[in-house]
């Protein structure tokens, strides 16, 4: 659509997506309605504010298909079985993610987007490529689902050079015509089963990410997964797969040579020469999953043409956000890390194999996870654990089966001195030179009101423990 002047158009859900679409759909004289399956005091006070505006809005009613919807623009963690998306597909009505309005919207001069997605580092890594891309000089902003509207980045009056974009499963889904100037799909694991259904919807989705890339599709060597999607997209003539590896890289991929970033992807001559790009003491900080989120960064920068300086300067000037293996003291020769970001059992994998004698604080929400991959990969590095959370039961199951000799305490509690208790636990099981690690695997809503309040908790816990 182009023209919108009195198109009725159905934004399914309020919030950080919904709000914005409605309002600019409004703007462009599309006829809107917004449903939202909740009914609360904030839904009410977002549907004041919509209504003001001329806007219809339906609380408690996220199921049924308004007449005459033309056009559906959801948010897009809405799942793609619920009754209103069945009614639209058997009325032949189009469904749209916020991405895929935010594209159909684009001025003609446009900045070109470099998208990330993968099961984890997308934040990370999109947050680094940004970083490079200013210090190359260009204009541009980490945007997406790192938490920036994408429509109101392209309908802003600041103009940019190229969009660092990151990219869920969900967005994904609903974007049926995006076209990235080059795109990163940097691992995946099982992860958001319960909203796609299967292991295999879910990389289809992530997928999508390659379709119609122009330059390149930046794929993971060590997780083969993300090199068959790259064969399986339908990219534009020309396009390239690069890979990114820990190892020594080959033609068409990045690397680490003797703790150097090297490039042989986008040098000349790429079967005989290569470029170095940093250090990894350049990487902040320097854990193999985070130097693996620089090569993928450094790989899609350099696609789209940064020299090599701007990729070490980049990599030098980023400061990780909070709760993502973060140090947070050392008390008597213990190091204490918060990595309360790794939700999920890969990122919890990624952040115990960065270091070698660990006591590790686990548990939360499994989110039907397992874990004795998880457990079995680990149990040489483990010291000591300690058990937290709702689901605790399953990490200590699958310890008794592939660790019985590392010591485990259990903390039946959920209060708010919880964290407290563990990080003392923790101390008690380690010794000098040990880490002691908080990577739960799991998420947090059992006892925090995000990942965020547990980091701080346990940030909040050291510090009383050193003091």
């Amino acid at each position: 659509m182009t023209d919108w002047q009195g198109k009725h158009v159905t934004v399914a859900g309020l919030g950080v997506s919904g709000i914005p679409a409605a309002k600019v759909l409004h703007a462009r004289g599309a006829i809107v309605t917004v449903v939202n399956d909740g009914d609360d005091a904030r839904a009410r006070e977002q549907a004041a504010e919509l209504e003001a505006l001329g806007i219809t809005v339906r609380l408690g009613d996220g199921a049924t298909l308004p007449e005459g919807t033309e056009l559906i623009v959801t948010a897009p963690g809405w799942k793609p079985d619920k009754p209103l998306f069945v009614a639209a597909r058997e009325a032949g009505v189009d469904i749209w993610g916020d991405v895929e309005l935010a594209w159909r919207l684009r001025g003609p001069d446009a900045a070109p987007w470099l998208a990330v997605t993968g099961t984890n580092g997308k934040t990370t890594t999109v947050q680094m490529l940004a970083s490079i891309l200013k210090a190359a000089g260009l204009r541009t902003a980490a945007v997406g689902n790192i938490g920036v509207s994408l429509l109101d980045v392209v309908l802003g009056e600041e103009q940019y050079d190229v969009l660092a974009v990151e990219l869920s499963s969900y967005q994904l889904h609903w974007a049926p015509s995006l076209r990235a100037h080059s795109a990163a799909v940097l691992n995946l694991a099982p992860d958001h089963l319960d909203w796609h259904g299967s292991m295999e919807a879910y990389a289809a989705d992530k997928g999508r990410v390659y379709e119609g890339n122009r330059v390149a599709c930046v794929y993971n060597v060590a997780d083969k997964a993300t090199e068959d999607l790259v064969r399986e997209a339908d990219v534009e003539e020309g396009c390239r797969a690069i890979g990114f590896t820990l190892g020594t890289p080959g033609p068409s991929q990045l690397g680490v040579v003797d703790g150097i970033l090297v490039d042989r992807a986008f040098v000349e001559n790429r079967h005989k020469n290569a470029q170095e790009l940093a250090e990894v003491s350049d990487v902040n900080p320097p854990a193999p999953h985070n130097i693996a989120n620089a090569l993928a960064a450094a790989a899609l920068a350099r696609a789209f043409g940064v020299p090599a300086a701007a990729v070490r300067d980049g990599l030098r000037n980023f400061t990780p956000d909070a709760h993502r293996i973060a140090h947070v003291a050392d008390v008597s020769g213990v190091a204490y890390i918060d990595d309360s970001k790794a939700t999920n059992t890969h990122a919890a994998e990624a952040s115990l194999a960065a270091y070698e004698s660990i006591v590790w604080i686990a548990g939360g929400l499994a989110k039907g996870a397992t874990f004795d991959e998880l457990v079995a990969k680990s149990a040489k590095r483990l010291r000591g654990v300690v058990l937290i959370g709702k689901d605790r039961a399953l990490i200590r199951e699958a310890l008794a089966r592939h660790a019985p000799e590392v010591p485990v305490v259990d903390l039946d509690r959920t209060d708010t001195g919880a964290m407290l208790a563990a990080v003392r636990e923790a101390q008690r099981l380690a010794a000098a030179g040990d880490t002691v690690l908080l990577a739960p695997a799991c998420a947090s809503m059992d006892m925090f009101a995000n990942y965020n309040k547990r980091g701080d908790a346990f940030a909040e816990a050291v510090r009383e423990l050193g003091a």
